[in-house]
């Protein structure tokens, strides 16, 4: 009987054993889903940029904070964490494991290379967390890879043809660009980063589109400059020392490469009848300012203001598992913004827009 009671006391601590090892195991598996599901009380939007120190993507991040923080329900608290690739693809794709780490629901990405999405997608999927693309558009390809990928910006090609239609404009309303008088347009380019589509689109556009207005042109060179106004400076001052007053006018594929191209006549005061003419493209604070004073002939507005609104309103319907029926999405996954053409008569309206 002695034994039996032992082996009746090994059972049941035996049964006591497998019912705590049970017991932990379901209270470890309720944890690991409150972590989970923990990710959902608060909006936690994790933003990665191809680089910092790009003027309209400064601009356009202070715009979607703020509107983050107005769209903010009551009850709930919103965070938006920002952080900068420099350029590097690598160091965009470990930012973004980073901010999954770190509970974000939403993701936005402005890919340094739209060519290689893939880590940060399949990133994305594994965690179930959506990405919101912008300014740097994903091949179709990639952005068909999964189902919660969203794309927001605007039309390349449009704003390299309103480039070109306010550059013919200048020149049939001032027979003066064509300093030489031998009914050609000599220009140069400023281009973005090599590949880019926006560079790609805005050039092939710009140019075409001058070609169609009737416009005899001579290319002197095409110059990238990586959307940098120090680039540009150096670009340019470059040309001037190769061409000198040769060149009639300047397409530049951003505003601070405009801008630079006019730091680099500045600074060799070169004087305003032995100026190109000078056209930009974003309707950044600094650009806008230049169209104001004169140094700038046009540039064509990005809407950095509808475009923040825009990203910052669907973060908020992906977070609460809104309907996405009001964005009018383009194949369920785009939404594009018209540019704008700015000129020295209309653009106090889009300076008063900066400021809304």
């Amino acid at each position: 009987m002695r034994m039996k009671r032992k082996d009746s006391r090994r059972i049941k601590a035996l049964f006591v054993s497998c019912a705590l090892c049970v017991l932990t195991a379901a209270v470890l598996s309720m944890q690991g889903c409150t972590a989970r599901t923990s990710r959902g009380k608060n909006m936690k939007i994790g933003v990665v940029v191809y680089n910092q120190t790009d003027t309209f993507l400064g601009e356009l991040l202070q715009l979607f904070q703020k509107d983050v923080d107005g769209l903010r329900r009551d009850g709930e608290e919103t965070a938006v964490l920002i952080r900068d690739a420099a350029g590097s693809q690598r160091t965009e794709d470990a930012e973004v494991q980073e901010l999954l780490d770190n509970g974000c629901n939403v993701l936005c990405v402005n890919l340094v290379d739209r060519g290689v999405p893939s880590n940060i997608i399949n990133m994305a999927k594994e965690a179930d967390v959506p990405v919101i693309f912008f300014n740097r558009e994903p091949v179709r390809e990639d952005m068909n890879l999964w189902s919660r990928l969203y794309y927001i910006g605007a039309d390349a090609a449009q704003s390299g043809r309103m480039q070109g239609e306010l550059a013919a404009a200048a020149i049939r309303s001032n027979s003066r660009i064509d300093k030489n008088s031998d009914g050609k347009i000599q220009y140069v380019v400023l281009e973005g980063e090599p590949g880019h589509q926006d560079t790609i689109m805005r050039t092939d556009r710009a140019v075409a589109t001058l070609i169609e207005k009737g416009v005899s042109l001579d290319k002197l060179s095409y110059q990238i400059a990586n959307f940098s106004r120090a680039q540009a400076a150096n670009k340019m001052t470059q040309l001037i020392g190769q061409f000198g007053n040769k060149i009639e006018l300047v397409l530049a594929n951003n505003d601070a490469m405009a801008l630079g191209a006019i730091d680099a006549y500045n600074r060799l005061t070169i004087t305003e009848t032995n100026r190109p003419v000078f056209l930009g493209i974003d309707g950044t604070k600094e650009g806008l300012s230049a169209v104001i004073d004169g140094s700038l002939a046009g540039t064509v507005y990005n809407d950095k203001n509808g475009q923040a609104m825009k990203m910052a309103k669907l973060c908020d319907a992906l977070f609460h598992g809104d309907s996405l029926d009001s964005f009018g999405l383009r194949d369920g996954k785009y939404i594009y913004l018209p540019y704008e053409k700015v000129t020295a008569e209309n653009v106090r309206k889009y300076v008063v827009k900066q400021d809304e």
